[in-house]
């Protein structure tokens, strides 16, 4: 899949712990490299505690603070750019829906310069299904967009891109990889009580920047190489191990 190296990039992360902490200082480097006109925007509505220390990218400064206010001051000053941040959970269709639309740039100072919509990059590392599947639901109502997701244990995850264009799936999304994320067994995090939020599967800083790694990477091919043949990748941590699919090369007929 072949993208354009022009138009300009929004990139929407939904999730700031324990990948999108560690996928953020990367993205911001990678997005002011770009010399076309860049967005990215961190929403999350969880705020930073002690527990998050051991394997998040906070330090004691941020406790208390919301971990995408945090991230998205610190390394947007870093780079000069643009602070946008979400400090809440998106939980329906329509907030989503309105992140993800589209603007149209003008590409020059002058007055007839080409108008161009901007290439929409959405980045789920989020910890509960539920969020999975309201990305999973919009991004087949969306006529174009990359949709990233990462998920991870204590030492094995994925990472999945799916990928519409032209109103049309080239690669599936998560949901369709791993059918088991649309079960209708998890809640948003708002709906969560004390007891149950406080429980959650055991993660590793290496998992979490496997993870991050893994995103960076496909984000790095797509805006700066204009193409990505990877489809998903598992990895597994203790065994240093990372494995991708990618898109199956056309075979070419002899002349």
């Amino acid at each position: 899949m072949r993208f354009s190296r022009e138009r300009p990039v929004k990139v929407v992360m939904l999730g700031a712990g324990g990948t999108g902490g560690h996928i953020a200082p990367h993205l911001y480097r990678l997005l002011y490299a770009l010399e076309r006109p860049v967005r990215f925007i961190i929403c999350d509505g969880d705020v930073v505690e002690q527990k998050n220390l051991v394997r998040q990218n906070f330090t004691p400064a941020d406790l208390g603070e919301n971990k995408a206010k945090v991230l998205a001051e610190r390394y947007s000053a870093v780079f000069g750019m643009e602070t946008e941040y979400v400090p809440e959970f998106i939980e329906s269709e329509e907030r989503l829906r309105e992140l993800l639309t589209p603007q149209v740039w003008k590409m020059g100072p002058e007055y007839n310069a080409p108008m161009m919509k901007e290439q929409v990059i959405l980045i789920g590392a989020v910890d509960n299904n539920r969020s999975r599947q309201l990305c999973h639901s919009l991004f087949y109502q969306m006529d174009e967009l990359v949709y990233i997701d990462s998920g991870n244990g204590e030492h094995t995850g994925q990472v999945v891109c799916g990928i519409r264009s032209g109103g049309r799936t080239l690669y599936r999304p998560i949901g369709a990889v791993y059918p088991d994320v649309l079960k209708q067994t998890d809640k948003f995090p708002t709906e969560l009580s004390c007891a149950e939020a406080s429980l959650s599967a055991p993660q590793s800083i290496a998992a979490n920047i496997t993870a991050a790694t893994i995103v960076v990477d496909l984000v790095y091919n797509i805006l700066t190489l204009g193409e990505s043949r990877v489809r998903q990748v598992t990895f597994g941590t203790t065994s240093v191990n990372v494995r991708p699919t990618l898109q199956k090369q056309r075979r070419r007929k002899a002349a």
